[in-house]
């Protein structure tokens, strides 16, 4: 016979690759087992381009006359020159490293949002990702606001139903939502002899209650396993590419496609902070990004029409160049919205310029649209949020883009 203290030891030894509870685990498995295989529910993916990117050379403003004299070794060519940027709509281009976007950008299903940020300008790596986590101002709070988001919602969860792609929880998943971190798919697999030791265990247990948890529990691993299968790879033609972003997506895709019960994902892509060399540095990194994110949306095909992707980073870069090649730390940036959802195809967002008159503290782009009012015309529009009280304390969300259908 075995006693509930040995079903709880022996489950956090085959549970632990989870970095979960092994009995909240199995719970939110039996309950996501059976919510994975009725009505799909939305999806939304953050990309957390982490060390402050440089949006100013990502969606390059070429129609703004004093972009090229900021920045007279840096500044991206006009569009139809060599190396130059893609024209989006006359006035803004996208970064060459970046075309892998485009066809997305045709298709509408691409939108971008120009002078977005914090109110927050201290500039500080560290204090600024604490406050865009948490959804707040100048405020660092124990959870984060996608962890809050998820929270309102109090249908049967799965075990993967947030998910964080690294091997730590990012504050913004941190909270009273249950949220797994996932290393990497096959670090969270059982192999066959230990699995079946550990299942016969477990039904031998005359506890009815553990009995069936864990059964339910070794049905979700086993459909886990089955992600690593030939019939579930990507597509052959969805090349993720070998970055951490490629990594990150492909996983989550995979997850998606086998009905795991996902709604919110999270991926860390770090490797932004360029002020040394970023004509050298940003093109591979963007390359990446968009490489990624255009396989992501081949991968899941119709799926789409339910996913919504957004990227966000801590501030943006100064306006001018300095004197390495590279830029420092600045203010206003950009966010990269994409999915079936989206109005695509357009660049929301005013556009304050880049004078001297108009450059926050002489310096940075301004900013004009708060993160927040993006996010949450997305977990409104799209995610089905009632409220956003608790989402983004003491911040009501007052702008509406038109960025998401309705």
């Amino acid at each position: 016979m075995i006693s509930r203290r040995v079903f709880l030891r022996d489950s956090a030894v085959v549970l632990s690759a989870f970095g979960t509870s092994p009995l909240w685990f199995a719970s939110a498995s039996a309950q996501g087992l059976a919510n994975s295989q009725s009505t799909r529910k939305k999806i939304l993916v953050v990309l957390f381009q982490r060390g402050a990117a440089d949006g100013l050379n990502t969606i390059v403003p070429y129609g703004d006359p004093n972009y090229r004299a900021l920045r007279p070794t840096i500044a991206l060519p006009v569009p139809g020159a060599p190396n130059g940027v893609m024209d989006l709509d006359g006035y803004f281009g996208l970064h060459p490293g970046l075309s892998a976007l485009k066809n997305l950008w045709d298709r509408q299903m691409f939108a971008v949002v120009e002078a977005t940020g914090s109110p927050d300008f201290g500039r500080s790596h560290f204090e600024s990702q604490a406050y865009v986590e948490s959804g707040t101002s100048a405020v660092k709070t124990e959870d984060g606001w996608l962890n809050r988001a998820m929270r309102i919602d109090s249908s049967p969860a799965s075990a993967f139903r947030i998910v964080s792609m690294g091997p730590q929880l990012p504050l913004t998943l941190r909270g009273e939502a249950m949220a797994t971190s996932v290393g990497a798919l096959g670090n969270i697999q059982v192999g066959a002899p230990v699995s079946k030791v550990f299942e016969k265990m477990y039904r031998a247990s005359v506890d009815p209650v553990l009995n069936t948890v864990s059964g339910e529990a070794f049905a979700m691993l086993r459909r886990v396993e089955r992600i690593t299968a030939d019939t579930n790879k990507p597509a052959a033609t969805a090349q993720y590419g070998s970055g951490e972003v490629g990594k990150g997506l492909s996983q989550i895709a995979r997850m998606i496609q086998s009905d795991l019960g996902v709604e919110a994902a999270f991926v860390d892509i770090g490797g932004w902070d360029h002020h040394t060399n970023e004509s050298s540095l940003l093109p591979s990194l963007l390359n990446s990004l968009a490489t990624a994110c255009s396989a992501f949306c081949r991968d899941l095909g119709d799926r789409m029409n339910d996913i919504v992707m957004v990227t966000i980073s801590e501030f943006g870069r100064t306006a001018f160049e300095n004197g390495n090649g590279g830029t420092d730390h600045g203010h206003g940036n950009l966010m990269m919205v994409i999915g079936g959802p989206v109005r695509g195809g357009k660049v929301y967002g005013e556009w304050p310029g880049l004078a001297a008159n108009q450059l926050f503290q002489g310096r940075d782009l301004a900013v004009t649209t708060d993160y927040r009012d993006v996010l949450g015309e997305i977990l409104t529009k799209h995610m089905g949020a009632q409220s956003l009280e608790n989402v983004f304390p003491n911040y009501a969300v007052h702008k509406t883009l038109g960025l998401i259908r309705s």
